[in-house]
């Protein structure tokens, strides 16, 4: 039992560097165009 007194800061830890990493990547812009790259491969570029 003396494990959770490690065990419950590291998760708010890790909980929190997830949700930071979130906000970073919707604010930079990095879910914007989803269906962009998948399509331009199938496009020619002759």
């Amino acid at each position: 039992m003396e494990i959770i007194i490690y065990l419950i800061p590291a998760t708010l830890f890790f909980g929190a560097l997830i949700i930071w990493a979130l906000f970073w990547s919707v604010k930079n812009k990095q879910f914007d165009d989803l269906d962009g790259a998948a399509t331009r491969i199938l496009h020619d570029d002759d």
